[in-house]
Order: C-alpha cells, then sequence, then structure tokens
C-alpha cells in the first residue's frame, strides 16, 4: 500500500509575481490525509481556500488560474509541479497576493524548501 505525504513543518518563500509585479509570500503547510493540494488567500477577507482542482481552472493564457466564488489565485503551474514531482499528496499552500511568487522562473526553489521541511509519510 503507498502512504500520503505531506510535510513536516511549514515553510515560507518571498518572492514577485511575474503578471502583478507585486511582492507575495507562499507558505507551504501540512495537512492531514485526503486535504490535497488547497491554496489559501490569507489577503482576502474570510480566508478562502481554493482547491487545486481541473474544474476550477478559469483561465490559462499565461499560467494556470483557479477560481473559487469570484477569488482566484494565478500562475499555479510551478508550485503545483513542485509537489507533484516530491510525490507530496496534502498541503496547504498559503498565499498573501492573488499570484504565486516567479522565483527563478522554474520550479526548483519550491522543490528547495519543500524538501528543508521534511516530506513525511502519513498513516
Amino acid at each position: 500500500m503507498i502512504k500520503q505525504r505531506t510535510i513536516k513543518n511549514p515553510v515560507s518563500l518571498t518572492g514577485v509575481g511575474l503578471h502583478t509585479g507585486k511582492k507575495v509570500t507562499i507558505t507551504f503547510n501540512p495537512a492531514p490525509e485526503h486535504h490535497w493540494f488547497k491554496f489559501q488567500r490569507t489577503d482576502v477577507e474570510g480566508q478562502p481556500i481554493i482547491e487545486a482542482d481541473a474544474d476550477l481552472v478559469v483561465d490559462t493564457s499565461r499560467g494556470t488560474t483557479l477560481e473559487k466564488n469570484g477569488v482566484r489565485v494565478h500562475t499555479t503551474e510551478h508550485v503545483l509541479a513542485a509537489l507533484m514531482g516530491l510525490e507530496i499528496d496534502n498541503c496547504l499552500i498559503q498565499i498573501d497576493g492573488p499570484e504565486m511568487p516567479i522565483m527563478d522562473g522554474s520550479s526548483i526553489k519550491f522543490i528547495e524548501a519543500l524538501e528543508a521541511a521534511e516530506v513525511v509519510e502519513q498513516k
């Protein structure tokens, strides 16, 4: 049986959104089994959560944009690629702006941060 995985410790990165040019901080948090990937906009009243679900994709013209109840997260593909590449199943991704930081344009900075947070198996 393959066990689900999450991270042991929260980890944050700060950078600039590629399209907005605004400074943003992203925090990867451990999550329980069957939580999957969810983005939480901490800068929006009520701190809404948007699941990483193909049915919530509303735009792919300059990145992958997810929307739920009128709240969006932009440029999610590099973050999701890092999580998938490390075979992480469950993570709450908090962000204090509308767009992921671009970092160096790849997933490597996210991968390094997630590895430092220690990937752990779940029950």
